[in-house]
């Protein structure tokens, strides 16, 4: 897939304009489908902030908001009751995914349940555009302290790239340089802390960050 892994979503024109390129033609004629899941597995999301994802309320006029022509709902939980023949053509069908943050660990769990992470490698034209979670969900880990679900086994996540997010650098209390580091050196592995202003764009392999923002990349 394409991946647009961003923290707050395309909150500024040169992360729009790497969707596009991405999208290959006007985010207005390009079909969506939103994934909020991981929502239901953190504790300061529910049915009112999954509300507003869907309903494109302002605070996700930078993702769900963006104008689409058309945005769908893609509810992970209910797919393995559904059966792939009704649930896989939706999937192909979009242009982009919107995967909306929350935990990372509930998504994954969701993602291999319904099946949607056996079918990624063959969504070569599709766009992944993720959020906070959505983006995590992505790497190899997200470390512990970013694991909110009580029955998550551990902080591994889908691996899809090799190298891990910290979001919302400087956006939250908690969400500091100096955090970043701590949790950095205890994964072992590649990773980047990005603020609401910054995307890392993966295409073909390649890795690109997208930013009018503040990132810093940790070393293995």
């Amino acid at each position: 897939m394409k991946l647009l892994l961003t923290s707050g979503g395309v909150t500024n024109t040169r992360i729009r304009d790497a969707l596009v390129a991405m999208l290959g033609k006007p985010i207005e004629e390009s079909h969506a489908l939103v994934v909020p899941t991981a929502q239901w597995g953190h504790p300061m999301c529910g049915p009112a902030s999954v509300r507003g994802l869907v309903a494109a309320e302002p605070d996700w006029r930078d993702f769900t908001g963006l104008g689409w022509a058309s945005l769908g709902v893609l509810e992970l939980t209910a797919l393995p009751s559904t059966g792939a023949d009704r649930c896989v053509p939706w999937v192909r069908e979009a242009d982009a995914l919107l995967v909306d943050g929350g935990d990372a660990t509930y998504l994954c769990h969701w993602m291999r349940e319904s099946t949607l992470a056996d079918l990624l490698p063959s969504l070569s034209d599709t766009v992944w555009v993720g959020v906070s979670a959505g983006s995590m969900v992505m790497t190899p880990r997200i470390g512990s302290s970013f694991v909110e679900w009580p029955s998550a086994l551990d902080d591994r996540t889908l691996a899809v790239v090799d190298f891990s997010i910290f979001p919302h650098l400087d956006h939250f209390p908690t969400n500091t340089l100096a955090h970043a580091e701590r949790w950095a050196a205890d994964l072992g592995l590649p990773a980047y802390a990005i603020d609401e202003q910054t995307a890392i764009a993966v295409v073909d392999g390649r890795v690109d960050v997208v930013s009018e923002g503040h990132w810093t990349k940790f070393e293995a």
